[in-house]
């Protein structure tokens, strides 16, 4: 018999699994879980079966992904307090409204006057306990709508700061105008609004031009399965975390 029905039958993943998945590149979190769900759902012969995932990545990012099915659903919002960690590339001399590639650059900056030390001593503003506007393409909501609906309608709600930890933000390697960093930080964290406060502590504009989640609380990309391999290859190889 197949080891993912004798593994994973109907029966335990309503009570509760937990897949570590690395989600694509232009796929968004929504995109995975449907996939997900549509996969399970073929394997085993459940008709219903809840799936959801624990924190949202964007379409344009990389990485971990938590998803959870049956009971562990209602764990959700504990793996989501979990800290996180991510690397990825931020690009500087240059800003876009979404703070990321989802828009066309709208304005440049120079860079000539960036230095490694300058670099250096910015980061020190980026540590510890802060205070960021989450990006107005988000889908944060505001009165009942998404925040990315107000600005693809051309609006610019208001927006209130909120104050997120980042334990860690270090430079893996710099090639002005790029730098590839680490980031360490907790829940609510947005790492394109990092981006862009960076370029603007540095006088500049900045924003991300790649990112990777790598790390949620103890579970490592290097853990997780690839999203084309579990939908193209059967699923007893995928890894999970067993529920307690």
């Amino acid at each position: 018999m197949d080891f993912f029905k004798q593994t994973f039958t109907a029966e335990s993943l309503q009570e509760g699994q937990v897949f570590l998945l690395d989600k694509p590149l232009g796929w968004t979190s929504f995109q995975v879980v449907n996939k997900i769900r549509w996969h399970l759902k073929n394997l085993t012969g459940l008709k219903k079966l809840k799936v959801g995932h624990a924190g949202t990545l964007d379409p344009l990012a990389t990485g971990l992904l938590l998803v959870c099915t049956g009971k562990q659903t209602k764990s959700i919002e504990l793996y989501q307090n979990q800290s996180k960690e991510y690397t990825g590339t931020l690009c500087l001399g240059a800003t876009t409204p979404s703070f990321d590639l989802e828009t066309e650059i709208d304005a440049y900056f120079p860079t000539e006057h960036i230095t490694r030390e300058k670099i250096e001593q910015t980061l020190g503003q980026f540590r510890g306990e802060i205070e960021q506007y989450p990006p107005v393409f988000s889908a944060l909501k505001k009165d009942g709508k998404r925040l990315y609906e107000y600005a693809r309608a051309g609006l610019q709600p208001e927006i209130k700061s909120r104050k997120v930890t980042v334990s860690t933000f270090e430079i893996l390697q710099m090639n002005l105008p790029k730098i590839e960093f680490r980031v360490e930080c907790s829940k609510g964290t947005y790492i394109r609004s990092l981006a862009h406060d960076f370029g603007k502590a540095l006088a500049s504009g900045g924003h991300l031009s790649e990112l990777r989640r790598t790390k949620i609380g103890t579970y490592t990309i290097e853990n997780a399965f690839g999203m084309m391999s579990v939908l193209n290859e059967p699923a007893s190889t995928m890894k999970r975390v067993t529920s307690n």
